[in-house]
């Protein structure tokens, strides 16, 4: 089994899964994304908010692929230009982090470690860019009945947690948790070092292409 991570682009984009590549929960306001879902095609809202992030900021996302399948993925990028995080009662986000929107893995892969190495990954890439922590806002009541309306777009907090998030700001539902880059990044797991060696054996243009069957060095055994 092989695993790889790859930044989010509007190729990528595609191999979201399709409730969430048509979802614009975090990048549109809440009445906007009301309106796009109602009448508009929010699937091209999308596209142009990761387009508009992409060039005026950069990275926005990461993609875990198993055995070439896309597995999971990490949606990220400052508050400012995430609508939606204003709306929530634990808001603001930190002035010195970046917004975890949102985080998913495919229930067939969930339990393998894709989400902490996602994690790993938006923490590299951040820490690059100046980035001293992520914040994100979970939801404490993930899955219960008569709360659908926002699930899979709010990760639950278990999640966070799980992956050394802390709560800073506590709330019944939505609380709003953070990471410093530098507890993340001195992670000692199995999944960092698998990470290490992945993204020490590509480069950015091979991390943005599907790996050939003959490339073996470019993936890294589970």
């Amino acid at each position: 089994m092989s695993r790889r991570l790859v930044n989010l682009t509007l190729d990528t984009l595609e191999d979201l899964p399709r409730p969430c590549r048509q979802c614009v929960y975090w990048e549109l306001d809440p009445v906007s994304a009301e309106r796009a879902c109602a009448s508009g095609d929010p699937g091209l809202e999308k596209e142009a908010w990761v387009s508009q992030t992409l060039l005026e900021w950069g990275s926005c996302g990461k993609l875990a692929y198993v055995d070439g399948m896309p597995a999971g993925f990490v949606m990220y990028a400052p508050p400012a230009y995430v609508p939606r995080s204003m709306a929530f009662p634990t808001s603001p986000v930190s002035a010195d982090a970046a917004l975890l929107m949102t985080a998913h893995v495919v229930a067939a892969f969930a339990g393998g470690g894709l989400g902490r190495m996602l994690v790993q990954g938006v923490a590299r890439d951040l820490t690059k860019r100046g980035v001293k922590a992520i914040e994100a806002f979970g939801d404490a009541k993930f899955g219960e009945a008569g709360e659908g309306d926002v699930e899979g777009c709010v990760a639950p907090v278990d999640f966070f947690l799980s992956v050394g998030f802390k709560t800073v700001r506590p709330h019944p539902r939505y609380p709003r948790l953070r990471l410093e880059l530098r507890t993340a990044l001195s992670w000692k797991s199995d999944v960092e070092y698998a990470l290490e060696k992945l993204l020490g054996s590509m480069s950015p243009d091979t991390l943005l292409r599907p790996v050939r069957p003959a490339a073996a060095t470019t993936s890294t055994p589970s």
